[in-house]
């Protein structure tokens, strides 16, 4: 990237692509030039905020300023601090074209332009987006793609954005450090709570856990039942107002909140050391999601585990993710489950034996 070649880079989380593209940026970019030269589009305002932190770590002493922009918080403030001049921009598409409509942000002055976890881009439906962004930024300028996996569609977009591009390849077995224990455990679904409870008190409540529901009300109707019991949990999905979530990430990051129920908003680029434990307690819906998810622990050579519920109704994808994670995938009995008390499923439930 130094040498100003467009590059792309297929890596799982925590691998520190941010570093890659932010150190280089903070190279190129002219402090002297009061007009935005990069911009950093990314898919959840989390990340947003979470990128942009880390750029103005690396940027500080040469002068420049970050911007962040990002939907469910008032526009006014944003228009303001790309008055007072910003020289990177960090933002999720949809605001981005908000601001381009409003003629709030111009990209005439851009050279280099980055698309962070372009694979949950098109997740979230913002494939469309994104092309709009890109041929809104002058020619010559440099690209950078960063994604895990490499699907039909970002082919077609390195295709037609990144000319001669270096690629940058991390297989799994040459990642950073990663010393997550990998275990789940066949549950009936409708005995995951008492599962969940525990592993929780086997755990402990000063361990940080992140635990991954499918959807926005299946997070509220955990934590409800989980304060009911005793446990001091708060959730996060894109339902919640800004200002909920800026809340409840700030307490998780600083240590105030031990025990976080998330959809997978929370599954894609969030760097917080400190996890211990993640719990998928609904699913994944493919292998590349829980391999998304299971990176939110063990970050940063830290020691983590990450558990997953398997109910009646998951047996292909465990087949999947048992093929792709081979032997570091072990099974595991809850005590709930006694010799003389088989696992219930439903009549209609694919019929398997147990695998362990």
């Amino acid at each position: 990237m130094l040498e100003l070649r467009d590059v792309v880079g297929k890596a799982r989380t925590g691998t520190g692509k941010t570093a890659a593209f932010g150190i280089p940026m903070a190279h190129t970019v002219d402090p002297s030039l009061d007009k935005v030269q990069a911009i950093v589009l990314v898919p959840t305002r989390e990340l947003a905020m979470q990128v942009s932190d880390e750029l103005r770590r690396l940027c500080q002493f040469r002068g420049l300023r970050v911007a962040t922009l990002y939907g469910g918080q008032p526009i006014q403030g944003q228009i303001e601090v790309l008055r007072q001049g910003a020289h990177i921009m960090v933002g999720t598409p949809g605001r981005v074209l908000d601001h381009l409509a409003r003629r709030t942000l111009l990209l005439d002055g851009v050279r280099l332009a980055v698309v962070d976890e372009v694979d949950r881009m098109l997740d979230v439906g913002f494939a469309y987006d994104i092309e709009r962004i890109l041929r809104q930024v002058p020619s010559p300028h440099q690209t950078a793609l960063f994604s895990a996996t490499i699907p039909l569609f970002i082919k077609r977009l390195i295709h037609r954005h990144l000319h001669d591009p270096v690629w940058v390849d991390v297989p799994e077995d040459e990642d950073i450090e990663l010393k997550v224990e990998q275990v789940y455990y066949e549950v009936a679904a409708q005995d995951r709570v008492e599962g969940l409870e525990e592993l929780l008190a086997k755990n402990g409540q000063g361990q940080q856990t992140l635990i991954f529901r499918r959807t926005q009300i299946g997070v509220d109707k955990l934590v409800s039942l989980l304060c009911r019991h005793g446990y001091g949990a708060r959730g996060i999905h894109g339902g919640m107002a800004q200002t909920q979530r800026n809340r409840v990430m700030h307490d998780f990051r600083s240590g105030e909140l031990n025990l976080l129920v998330a959809t997978d908003v929370a599954s894609r680029g969030l760097d917080i050391p400190s996890i211990s434990h993640v719990i998928n307690f609904d699913m994944p819906a493919n292998v590349e999601e829980y391999v998304h998810r299971v990176g939110r622990a063990g970050r940063m050579g830290r020691d983590g585990t990450a558990i997953t519920f398997v109910s009646e109704w998951d047996v292909d994808l465990l087949d999947d993710l048992r093929e792709r994670v081979g032997h570091e995938l072990k099974c595991r009995v809850l005590a709930i489950y006694s010799a003389a008390r088989n696992l219930a499923r439903p009549s209609t439930a694919p019929n398997r034996r147990a695998t362990c």
